[in-house]
């Protein structure tokens, strides 16, 4: 069994360097991921609210029959839960579908720069909720640099964490040097870029960093897979990183990244991959009133 090594926090908190994420896994599928990922030695599980899976992360991990203590468990806010109020009422409705009695990272999913005031006010809700100790860290996602210090320069808590989408084909220099700057973790989201199939118009063709001929002559080097290879170029920049899969055998092999180590130009080799290509959606373009107004239709 591989166990992740660990990173350090801004608030002296432990965070092992890789996890499992459970992006668009629901049912048993999430129950049996997230305790195979636990049986092979997982002890980061991201989750969030937008996924609706967070009662079956929960079961995974009663299932694992792991102590709650070995576990580092990740939730997110829900942009249309964003606000003081209705961030501390989203808080307790996760803990309960996780069956948890604390978080150790609760996170703003989405920053919202046309109305930057219900982000901040969000923020708030985590800083109460983190001085009460029901959290162990709070942070964000999808932050651009500006946001960042926005919220910093608004708040009295520094996050611990930004989970942005990074990959080779989408490296983000600025960002992870807004959140070195400001001592906040990078984490890594579609670390192997995942992203750029699942939400691709034809799979079959998209630009993929996993088919990427460096990569893959890399990977032939090492006997490695390319996504070995990705995340451990992830690993050795310092990121955390929270690769999907639903099956076993990849579970296994992410996880397997802490054998070997890769030079300094085969990392710079990757580096030079990046085309500036996000898969995801653009954190400028939330409006928290249309998401609103869409998730109230979606329940009409």
């Amino acid at each position: 069994m591989t166990i992740s090594p660990t990173l350090k926090l801004n608030n002296g908190i432990d965070i092992p360097a890789l996890g499992l994420g459970v992006l668009y896994s629901g049912g048993d599928d999430t129950v049996r991921m997230v305790r195979t990922a636990i049986e092979t030695g997982y002890r980061l599980i991201d989750t969030a609210a937008a996924y609706q899976n967070e009662e079956q992360v929960g079961e995974g991990i009663r299932q694992s029959g792991i102590d709650r203590s070995e576990l580092f468990v990740t939730t997110k806010l829900f942009l249309p839960d964003y606000g003081y109020e209705e961030a501390l009422r989203a808080f307790d409705t996760s803990l309960g579908k996780l069956g948890l009695d604390y978080l150790d990272l609760y996170l703003l999913h989405w920053p919202v720069p046309r109305t930057f005031d219900a982000t901040l006010a969000s923020w708030r809700a985590l800083e109460k909720l983190l001085a009460e100790g029901r959290i162990r860290a709070i942070g964000v996602c999808n932050f651009n640099p500006d946001h960042l210090a926005n919220l910093i320069a608004g708040s009295d808590v520094i996050p611990a964490i930004n989970q942005v989408e990074l990959h080779p084909y989408f490296t983000q220099p600025d960002v992870r040097a807004a959140n070195a700057e400001h001592g906040v973790l990078t984490q890594a989201w579609s670390p192997i870029g995942g992203v750029k199939r699942y939400w691709a118009k034809d799979p079959a063709t998209a630009h993929d960093p996993l088919t990427d001929p460096v990569i893959a002559e890399i990977a032939s080097r090492y006997g490695k897979t390319t996504a070995q290879i990705v995340l451990r170029w992830q690993i050795q920049h310092g990121h955390s990183v929270i690769p999907k899969s639903g099956r076993p055998e990849r579970i296994a092999q992410n996880i397997d990244i802490f054998d070997f180590q890769l030079t300094a130009e085969e990392v710079a080799a990757i580096d030079a991959l990046d085309c500036n290509e996000r898969g995801g959606p653009d954190p400028e373009a939330n409006d928290l009133e249309t998401i609103r107004k869409r998730v109230a239709a979606a329940k009409a």
